[in-house]
């Protein structure tokens, strides 16, 4: 459980609440009317969030990855071309230059 702390108390109480963090190994919320403004961590427990933010991001990327690559190849249909407005083809190297 985090220590909550009004912003205009932690304003005056700063030192205090820095050494609370490193050395108690306490998180501290400080507050504005009584709603969460920011939190006070320390170095190491920013790191293991950035750490998890970072996997969580990998892991999401990866997943949209899969799912692409499983809709496998398509090819859009004559009929489709002209719904679309698409008046060119590629019709390969047939000709002789």
């Amino acid at each position: 459980m985090a220590y909550e702390i009004p912003v205009t108390q932690a304003r005056a109480e700063l030192a205090e609440l820095i050494n609370r963090v490193v050395y108690g190994g306490e998180r501290v919320v400080v507050t504005r009317h009584g709603k969460p403004l920011v939190a006070l961590v320390s170095a190491a427990d920013l790191e293991r969030l950035e750490t998890e933010e970072a996997a969580a991001q990998t892991a999401a990327e990866e997943q949209v990855i899969s799912s692409v690559s499983s809709l496998g190849p398509t090819s859009s249909a004559p009929a489709d071309r002209g719904r679309f407005g698409l008046t060119a083809e590629h019709r390969g190297h047939d000709r002789q230059g």
